[in-house]
């Protein structure tokens, strides 16, 4: 896959970190998510830097994990997601999350009419 374009995604304006997204040049789209970490230091010009460290770990990882098990191959389950979990409390805090991450545009249109009385039309 050859990396084509980058987006990065601030989540609750940075203080969570920082979704990073490498589209590569048939469509394919890989996300990682960087935690913000203690001292509150990554921000989006270090987030690609820090989700190219978590790739290479994870890789790093499914390799060793494959190699103990023999069989480079063998297609490794993945986690649950809260819907498939059936989990309510963990939806309805991701919906949370995804309402701020979206303020302003999450609040509703406010409607407002103006009513012009009538005056009695007999003068």
């Amino acid at each position: 896959m050859r990396i084509v374009g980058l987006q990065v995604t601030a989540e609750k304006a940075g203080r969570s970190g920082f979704t990073v997204e490498f589209v590569g040049d048939c469509g394919q789209v890989v996300t990682v998510m960087c935690p913000q970490d203690g001292a509150g230091s990554l921000n989006r010009l270090n987030a690609i830097e820090k989700a190219k460290e978590i790739l290479q770990a994870a890789i790093a990882t499914d390799e060793t994990v494959a190699a103990a098990a023999g069989d480079a191959g063998a297609r490794r389950g993945t986690l649950p997601n809260a819907r498939q979990a059936h989990d309510r409390d963990a939806m309805e805090e991701q919906l949370d999350e995804g309402l701020e991450d979206t303020f302003p545009a999450s609040d509703p249109v406010s409607i407002a009419s103006s009513t012009i009385a009538k005056g009695n039309s007999r003068r």
